[in-house]
């Protein structure tokens, strides 16, 4: 291979150099952020010796080039371009900066939940342990003393990442923002400190103290215990001040002066103005979500099931994660987690036919591992690799997602916590365990039958040889590949 060469010719199909933005490489692939996306030409890009595939992802170009190979044609890209190596993370973040304003906030949600996840994850999973103790225990199978040491423990350990998220998400969001993290979380311990009323106790007893301000605006003296959305936006006021001090003050005294006033100028506007409103919105969000999925028959259900594969496609699934937060908060259960569970595994099932009855060893490469990928709630292999190719696997995988959906609905199945979605997610189900093997079990097999009647033939394999521009051949990915790009 000419990796001078092969360079020379991806600079061309892109573009030129005053097309790209950033680039950097992986293990396997050229990562680069595009200016102008319709100037690149992937069917030229396809057909560049060593080049195994190209696909969008995340707001960034991805060449696949291959273990081995990717550095050296990467070499001799930057230098033919003449611009500067940068890091996958530059990448990142020059994708993040090309979005629009909605992408911009997804993945800003995005980095605050992401960290923040294994420590609900096992909460809920500690949880839902508990819960089917409980159950065993009241109904005689087994005998626990519920008021013992070490099950005390277990119970505390399982809600304190619940009882002071909002500590965690004022650390993690106000690192985001660019600010200090550990002045987040004392923001955030501020707005759950014990000498405000706690929120919990609003609905049964109601607000106990509240200030006038000038006789004009009444303020409630609660916490903001089992909030989301309040919190993130009082970690970007306190980050905004900080940033802004850090500028203005003199050195000498920053130490003292900055996290004074930060701290107080973010936490007075928070508790006066902006939580009150945010507690709002938050409230009306999650009302509409409760509402969708509650309307009669499972309908509202029914709809984001069949819609929620599409986000991912889209990117904005991220945000789900603060309706799984805020309904933890209100109800103990998060009912939107089996709802992203059935259109997960769904994609799984229809995936999984492909693999069967594909005489393509590639593709059988591909969609094997990527079914499997799929139940244990990692989708991006099987979406992108397989079912959005052929599209038809993936419409069937959307109906599956719909119809489970639909039966969470119905029998009114939550999880203890989120995160986690697929096969192992029935850790989270353990107090209602047949219900959630019904869902994954209705959407998979609906998904799995539907593309075996209608959705995969030899047609189809046949006609995706000649497929548009914009999705992968089948010898342009490999499963080893797209299990790199996604885990």
């Amino acid at each position: 291979m000419d990796y001078k060469k092969s360079a020379a010719e991806i600079l061309s199909a892109i573009g030129g150099s005053d097309n790209i933005v950033s680039a950097a490489h992986c293990a396997t692939r050229l990562r680069l952020v595009i200016s102008d996306n319709t100037k690149v030409k992937k069917n030229v890009l396809e057909n560049v010796d060593g080049v195994k595939g190209v696909f969008e992802t995340s707001g960034q170009l991805q060449i696949i080039i291959g273990t081995g190979t990717v550095n050296k044609v990467y070499d001799e890209f930057i230098s033919a371009a003449g611009i500067t190596a940068a890091s996958k993370d530059d990448v990142k973040k020059a994708a993040a900066a090309k979005g629009n304003l909605l992408q911009r906030i997804i993945k800003t949600l995005g980095d605050v939940f992401v960290p923040i996840i294994p420590a609900i994850v096992a909460g809920g999973l500690i949880m839902g342990i508990m819960e089917a103790l409980n159950f065993m225990a009241n109904n005689g199978l087994i005998s626990i003393n519920q008021d013992g040491y070490f099950f005390q423990i277990i119970n505390m350990l399982s809600n304190a990442a619940f009882t002071f998220l909002p500590i965690l998400i004022g650390f993690s969001a106000t690192k985001v923002f660019g600010g200090n993290p550990y002045l987040g979380a004392v923001l955030a311990m501020f707005l759950i400190h014990p000498s405000l009323q706690n929120a919990y106790s609003v609905s049964t007893e109601g607000v106990k103290q509240s200030f006038s301000i000038f006789g004009l605006y009444s303020v409630n003296i609660v916490g903001y215990q089992g909030h989301v959305i309040p919190i993130i936006m009082a970690s970007l006021i306190l980050a905004t001040v900080e940033k802004k001090l850090h500028k203005i003050v003199p050195e000498i005294i920053d130490l003292f002066v900055t996290p004074l006033i930060s701290l107080l100028v973010s936490g007075i506007l928070t508790f006066t103005f902006i939580g009150p409103l945010f507690v709002a919105v938050e409230n009306g969000v999650l009302w509409f979500v409760q509402w969708l999925i509650t309307i009669p028959f499972g309908i509202g259900s029914f709809i984001m099931g069949g819609l929620y594969s599409s986000t991912v496609v889209a990117g904005v699934h991220h945000m789900y994660t603060v309706i799984d937060m805020g309904q933890l908060a209100q109800y103990g259960l998060t009912y939107w987690l089996p709802i992203a569970s059935a259109a997960n595994v769904a994609q799984g099932g229809a995936c999984l036919t492909v693999a069967l009855k594909s005489r393509n060893a590639k593709i059988k490469s591909i969609a094997f591992p990527s079914a499997l990928s799929c139940m244990l709630g990692i989708t991006e292999p099987a979406i992108f690799g397989v079912n959005i190719r052929f599209m038809k696997p993936f419409v069937c995988g959307a109906i599956g997602g719909a119809v489970g959906a639909c039966l969470a609905s119905i029998m009114h199945l939550g999880a203890t916590a989120t995160g986690v979605t697929g096969l192992f997610a029935i850790l989270l189900h353990l107090h209602s365990p047949l219900k959630y093997i019904i869902v994954i079990g209705a959407a998979a097999a609906v998904a799995f039958i539907l593309t075996w009647l209608f959705g995969y033939n030899d047609t189809t394999e046949t006609n995706s040889n000649n497929k548009s521009d914009d999705t992968p051949s089948a010898d342009a990915v490999s499963a080893e590949m797209i299990y790199r790009e996604y885990r």
